[in-house]
């Protein structure tokens, strides 16, 4: 376990508190979501010198921010007005999305967001909306309207989408219905869609650690990991910590990051003293 002194940092102007929710590493440097509807990108280097660029969203309340391009620094963000919205933030006309899909206040609020740069594919997971919560799917060429709608792959908020490593046809889902689902997004039968699912109580976060390795976190802490591959017992935990607070002695997890070797994952957690 390794425990983190801060070395250097920056903190939001202004009266009201501004909260970071969400951060992801691309070429330009460090893209930092924040609470107050901006997306900004930093110098990891030099953080007190604060934003190279800053963007305010206009999703009405920026719910998730996915990278589409690491290495051109285009980042998806959406939110509770159904819109998603993609920044190229080598720009100096960063302050304009090169691309919006979606009318605000036409559809309902988006939760999740999962990219996939090879494919040019775009997931968006919605909250539950008149009894409904949905998945869609656009081909970024042609982003008019979603080229696949999944309405009956979760009954409750879909709250994680993360495409597969190495087959970005496989999307895996995470829903407070309590199932993380593993779907393959050529087939278009919602019946038959679904090549793997695992019962884990209302997800939080939710990935793939390698090729058949699966992660989920539920809203209470608890973590287990899962394996699709055919020798494995279909939906039972290959490994289960429960509430991974008493395993790490944290007050709650921030993240699960895969090792880019596929052996494992770093796990962050934190506390609020």
């Amino acid at each position: 376990m390794y425990a983190l002194s801060c070395t250097d940092g920056f903190k939001y102007p202004g009266s009201e508190p501004t909260y970071i929710t969400d951060i992801n590493p691309v070429s330009a440097g460090l893209a930092a979501v924040g609470s107050d509807q901006s997306l900004s990108i930093f110098n990891p280097l030099r953080l007190n010198q604060g934003p190279l660029q800053k963007v305010q969203t206009n999703h009405g309340n920026i719910s998730c921010a996915e990278v589409f391009s690491v290495a051109n620094s285009i980042v998806a963000t959406a939110g509770e007005n159904g819109t998603v919205s993609l920044w190229d933030l080598r720009s100096d006309a960063a302050n304009t999305a090169v691309l919006q899909i979606g009318t605000p206040g036409e559809g309902p609020g988006l939760l999740s967001l999962a990219c996939s740069e090879q494919t040019n594919a775009l997931a968006a997971g919605t909250e539950l909306a008149n009894h409904q919560a949905s998945i869609l799917l656009w081909d970024l060429r042609s982003p008019r309207a979603p080229k696949i709608h999944y309405d009956e792959v979760h009954s409750d908020d879909v709250t994680e989408l993360s495409f597969h490593p190495t087959n970005p046809h496989l999307l895996l889902t995470g829903s407070t219905d309590g199932l993380v689902n593993v779907c393959d997004t050529r087939i278009t039968d919602e019946d038959e869609v679904v090549i793997a699912a695992f019962n884990h109580g209302s997800v939080h976060r939710a990935g793939f650690l390698n090729e058949t390795e699966v992660y989920a976190v539920s809203h209470d802490e608890r973590f287990a990991l899962y394996d699709m591959g055919e020798t494995v017992e279909k939906g039972s935990p290959t490994l289960d910590l429960g509430d991974i607070r008493k395993v790490v002695d944290c007050q709650y997890l921030c993240n699960v990051i895969p090792k880019v070797t596929g052996a494992g994952a770093v796990i962050g957690a934190g506390t609020q003293e």
